[in-house]
């Protein structure tokens, strides 16, 4: 209990994108999310299922650049746990998708940090050999 509100668990993370439908087929096509209803807000947008929680995209008005530069794993990201370190290696490498990989991190278990193609980082999570 935190003064009085408990915590439950993370019910989302939302994203800035530029181009709505390049960030549909990067989450559904290359990641394999599930597209979700989303209610009808004023803005334009995609909701996923990802796992226990859900994954929200916006497109941002007017088109520019939300982040620039390649992997920086200190900025801002989500992060998902996935079984097994190696598989998200292979398919990362057999999708073409760049990579920073930690297979010995110092945070207790294996981290790989890539982007959407809109700059946003994505950290995936495994233990130590698996």
């Amino acid at each position: 209990m935190m003064n009085g509100m408990e915590w439950e668990r993370v019910h989302h993370v939302s994203l800035a994108v530029r181009d709505l439908e390049r960030a549909r087929e990067f989450y559904s096509g290359v990641l394999r999310l599930t597209e979700i209803q989303r209610p009808p807000f004023g803005s334009r947008g995609i909701w996923f299922q990802a796992g226990g929680q859900q994954l929200h995209l916006i497109e941002h008005p007017g088109g520019q650049a939300l982040r620039e530069g390649g992997i920086d794993t200190s900025d801002g990201h989500f992060a998902v746990w996935v079984k097994s370190y190696r598989e998200a290696i292979d398919f990362l490498e057999q999708a073409g998708i760049a990579h920073k990989a930690s297979p010995d991190s110092i945070a207790g278990f294996s981290q790989i940090y890539i982007q959407d193609p809109d700059g946003n980082i994505i950290e995936l999570d495994a233990a130590y050999g698996s």
